[in-house]
């Protein structure tokens, strides 16, 4: 389907707007600058070039739309917020994710209590996005105060999406994907080669027998995965042969996890000796928690690819 630039305003508009009120602005708006256009092309002006220069004339559509909704811009202050909001978006949708798994898998191969990894990660995760927000937050606050100009790009149309901005696959999406996915790649051999526990023994947590057999697979899907987050930025949105390719990688990954879980073939038989809570039962806890996480996970990413694709072919 063909947009043209005032369809692709109209939409980074209104999904800033309370939805009851969308219609009737878009109504409104679409007359306006249809007026604006007519006016100018009576002068004279080249339609597209008139529709360019209206668009323009109106400015940024995230401060039309916060005039519209009668929604002040003063967090920070109306000349910094959204460059505020939307470096503090960027920072907190990669940074603390990185960080806490980062500290949990280090907590993980250090600690005589692995248990702990999970609560170590997410408490380290929430307490570097309070020393985000809070940080850049008094930047922006010192930069307002003092009077000092961002010196940003002026707006116009060339920022607009080609899209609807649910169909878009953004960048932070698709690098945060890829660097969780890089992640765990490099913890596969890191655990085999660097894991430290408790007197400094090195001892991996992966059965190393694996090498042989399941990891290579494992490593394989983990590097197709990022080529599928790579096409789907390309394509800027889900579509039927993704969520396919989707499918596979999820189940090529899941099923060999879920059965080597099973059968107690996944953990290094000496990692699990060095733990008497895994030794007393906590093994089987640990196995039957994972493969729950596994099919949950699977199942909603899955669903979720097919929700995307059938909402893009819409």
């Amino acid at each position: 389907m063909t947009t043209t630039l005032t369809d692709r305003y109209l939409t980074a508009t209104l999904r800033s707007v309370p939805a009851p009120r969308r219609e009737e602005i878009a109504t409104e708006l679409r007359a306006s600058i249809a007026d604006m256009i007519e006016g100018r092309t009576a002068d004279g002006h080249d339609a597209a070039t008139a529709e360019r220069d209206v668009l323009n004339e109106l400015g940024d559509p995230a401060q039309l739309a916060a005039r519209y909704a009668d929604r002040r811009l003063q967090l920070i202050g109306p000349a910094y917020y959204l460059a505020w909001q939307r470096l503090l978006i960027v920072l907190l949708s990669i940074v603390p994710a990185i960080v806490g798994v980062v500290m949990g898998v280090v907590t993980a191969t250090t600690s005589d209590n692995p248990g702990n990894a999970i609560g170590a990660g997410v408490s380290t995760a929430i307490n570097v996005a309070m020393h985000i927000a809070f940080w850049v937050t008094l930047v922006f606050a010192v930069l307002e105060r003092l009077g000092t100009p961002l010196n940003l790009p002026e707006w116009n149309v060339d920022q607009l999406p080609d899209e609807p901005t649910e169909r878009v696959i953004s960048l932070t999406d698709a690098c945060a994907a890829i660097v969780f996915l890089v992640l765990t790649i490099a913890f596969l051999p890191w655990q085999q080669f660097q894991t430290v526990i408790g007197d400094g023994e090195r001892l991996p947590i992966l059965d190393p027998a694996l090498w042989t057999s399941w990891i290579p697979v494992f490593l394989a899907v983990l590097v197709a995965s990022i080529g599928l987050e790579i096409a789907k930025y390309r394509a800027r949105r889900w579509t039927w042969p993704l969520v396919g390719v989707n499918a596979a990688l999820n189940l090529a990954f899941a099923v060999p996890a879920i059965w080597l879980l099973r059968d107690d073939r996944l953990l290094n038989p000496a990692f699990v000796d060095r733990f008497a809570w895994l030794r007393d039962g906590g093994l089987d806890i640990v196995a039957r928690i994972s493969v729950v996480v596994i099919i949950v996970v699977t199942v909603w990413d899955v669903v979720d690819s097919v929700i995307k694709a059938r909402r893009a072919a819409r």
